[in-house]
């Protein structure tokens, strides 16, 4: 796979995770946040498991279970963090701060991790987007910033750089389908007696059902193995900066399908979205930090 198309691979996973705001829109709002989470990972994660069992895809001989284990918890904690962090300081805060911290956070753990500085269109396409997420809800109103909030985005955003990284260990390895499979089943897991604690009422509706599969099939399970697939041959820090597509589909489809308005700012800040992306995909291939170093191995 050529570098241009892993891009496009990350870029298409990226748009579909923008689509869960909209969708969630459509989902009973009895459901806490981190239910939604849970029962999201559960449908993608054990799904793409039982047929890959089933269809005998998969094998455990000499599975990288130690980065596995390392992106698993990632995944399961950032659900934790996001959501809450979603909750405390809203959506728009919460979303651009933990999407647009990201890109950052794996720039910085390569330098520090590899000794490897950063390049300049890495810089270059990170600037332009974050100061695009920034303008893009710059005109929100009645949103009240919360610290505590603001700090959980920015702990979500830097496990999201994290299970990046460490997914890209368990890539080198396994196809994509298996590791996506087998991360989020165990993500799942971990966060399955949360679906006990917190409300549930209207989960198991036509409707919550209907978003549930949603988010379990086409945000999760696609998105993640668009993702992932891409990621085996892109830098880290490249997938994460390309990411920030979410924030840019979650906007538009506010527009298109929830009816939202974005004024003339938050429309520059598409624009600079836009701009950051394209030229990270026009950009040139760099060597890549490995999990054997994150982990100091």
């Amino acid at each position: 796979m050529s570098q241009r198309v892993a891009f496009l691979f990350v870029l298409f996973g990226a748009i579909l995770w923008g689509t869960t705001g909209t969708a969630q829109t459509f989902m009973p709002q009895t459901i806490h946040p981190l239910g939604v989470g849970a029962s999201r990972l559960a449908v993608g994660g054990f799904t793409l498991l039982i047929v890959l069992l089933i269809m005998r895809k998969i094998t455990f001989h000499k599975w990288p279970w130690r980065p596995t284990i390392y992106a698993a918890i990632s995944m399961a904690v950032f659900q934790y963090l996001f959501f809450t962090s979603v909750r405390l300081t809203g959506v728009a805060i919460g979303t651009v701060v933990t999407i647009g911290s990201a890109p950052v956070f794996s720039g910085v753990i390569e330098w520090v991790i590899a000794k490897r500085r950063p390049t300049r269109v890495w810089a270059s396409a990170t600037f332009l987007a974050i100061i695009g997420c920034g303008l893009l809800f710059i005109n929100k109103e009645g949103i009240v910033v919360n610290p505590i909030g603001v700090i959980m985005s920015l702990c979500a955003g830097s496990l999201f750089a994290i299970y990046t990284l460490v997914n890209k260990e368990v890539l080198d390895s396994v196809p994509a389908v298996p590791a996506v499979a087998v991360i989020f089943s165990i993500s799942a897991l971990m966060l399955f007696p949360f679906l006990f604690i917190f409300e549930t009422e209207g989960l198991f509706t036509g409707r919550g059902i209907a978003v549930v599969l949603f988010l379990g099939f086409a945000t999760t399970s696609i998105a993640y193995i668009l993702f992932s697939t891409g990621l085996k041959y892109i830098p880290s820090s490249s997938a994460v900066t390309l990411s920030l597509a979410e924030p840019l589909t979650a906007a538009l489809f506010s527009v298109i399908v929830v009816g939202e308005r974005l004024s003339a700012t938050s429309w520059t800040g598409v624009g600079l979205l836009l701009g950051g992306i394209l030229v990270l995909t026009l950009s040139g291939r760099r060597k890549e930090v490995k999990f054997s170093e994150f982990a100091g191995e």
